[in-house]
């Protein structure tokens, strides 16, 4: 058997296309939260994939799901119907206000489909004009061009011009501006109900609330994105069980088949008629693996045990962060929700949520930013407590570092 080509991180630089700057070292293995590299160093996975492994890595149940599906069938296409995607959805359905689920392969593409879907419905409705997109500055919501420019970072779209038009950006947990674009033309206002890219910024309940009576006022669709918040990430299966608003569409991926790509999009049965046969599909999305391993994953995540671990989980990490900012006060603000937390740093750290994560990385523990301000946390889901003792303890020794 021919031999495995030899990879070291140069390799990186000399193949791939250079849209990322990965860490200087390589993962070869991981069990639950944590991560070993090429040379056997051990790693405290506080990133979780950036919110992805929401069970960690190898777990048994849904190593299982994937093994058992790969020797009985991988792909049809959308020709033909599976019984894991029916499942799949039946789980989605039974547990969240959605009568319908269209599946694909990622956030952006869930998001795009739920875009599409509000526009082709003005347009059925016989108004034409009736296209305007509200979203909000500092959001995210991929990275196709729909979806980056509904997304409010310039930073993203803007070498990508011309971009689609129609989408309007105001700011977020701002009602009142809200209420002075969103009118009779606006046909989607889309959210997070949580910006997690933009700096783990939770939106205040009236704000949402108010959405959706703009959107019911002026007959627009409201889109939750919880691609990041979503499987229980806030404590909830899905954040907006927590605000008591229920939006028109959700948009999940991520810790949904927890690493295996695998998207959704849920909506009530009168908005899916609007994608009717034709007008919208994909190749890969809700092929039998996939939908395997994600109803898998629903299983575990869908239960009071886990989902009151992640509130029990949260407040392990705020006693451990609370505890290392009154020894090195850097952060000015400990906020998010459930397992997904941003630390904002104090003016005198600006800039430094990068170097703090790379000193982390040296002291055996991954964390994650959300732009230059902010380091973020978004370990699994079922984290022992050691593990985030001892990687709170090496985020210790990385944040002394950087105040010595």
């Amino acid at each position: 058997m021919e031999q495995p080509i030899a990879v070291t991180r140069q390799s990186f630089d000399d193949w791939m296309v250079p849209v990322y700057a990965p860490a200087d070292f390589i993962l070869v293995r991981g069990e639950g939260s944590q991560v070993w590299d090429q040379q056997g160093k051990s790693y405290i996975d506080f990133a979780g994939g950036i919110a992805v492994n929401a069970l960690g890595h190898a777990h048994p149940v849904v190593t299982a799901a994937l093994v058992e599906q790969a020797g009985k069938l991988w792909h049809l296409g959308n020709g033909y119907t599976n019984e894991p995607v029916l499942r799949l959805a039946k789980q989605l359905i039974d547990a969240t206000f959605a009568d319908k689920v269209f599946f694909c392969n990622s956030g952006a593409e869930a998001n795009e489909a739920a875009l599409k879907l509000a526009r082709k419905r003005a347009l059925d409705q016989g108004n034409s004009s009736k296209n305007q997109i509200v979203a909000f500055n500092n959001a995210f919501h991929g990275r196709t061009l729909f979806t980056v420019s509904a997304g409010g970072q310039p930073k993203y779209s803007k070498d990508f011009a011309p971009l689609p038009g129609g989408i309007t950006h105001t700011p977020f947990n701002d009602l009142a501006a809200a209420a002075d674009v969103i009118n009779d033309n606006t046909c989607a206002v889309i959210v997070e109900p949580i910006q997690g890219e933009g700096g783990v910024l939770p939106a205040d309940p009236p704000f949402l609330q108010g959405l959706r009576e703009l959107c019911d006022r002026h007959d627009a669709v409201l889109i939750f994105d919880e691609v990041q918040t979503g499987m229980g990430r806030t404590g909830d299966l899905y954040a907006y069980m927590q605000y008591g608003v229920v939006p028109d569409v959700l948009t999940t991926a991520k810790a949904l088949g927890c690493g295996f790509p695998i998207g959704a999009m849920l909506t009530t049965d009168e908005l899916a008629k609007t994608l009717g046969v034709g007008t919208h599909g994909t190749t890969y999305g809700g092929n039998p693996l996939a939908t395997a391993v994600a109803g898998a994953v629903f299983s575990i995540i869908n239960t009071p045990e886990v989902l009151d671990g992640v509130k029990q989980r949260h407040q392990w990490f705020l006693d451990g962060l609370n505890k290392i900012n009154q020894q090195y006060p850097i952060f000015s603000e400990i906020r998010g929700g459930g397992l997904l937390i941003g630390c904002q740093l104090t003016k005198d750290y600006a800039g430094k949520a990068k170097q703090i994560t790379q000193l982390a990385n040296e002291e055996g523990v991954i964390a994650l930013i959300a732009g230059p301000d902010v380091v973020r946390f978004t370990p699994s889901l079922i984290i022992p407590e050691q593990d985030v003792k001892e990687g709170l303890a090496r985020f210790a020794r990385a944040v002394a570092r950087i105040c010595s």
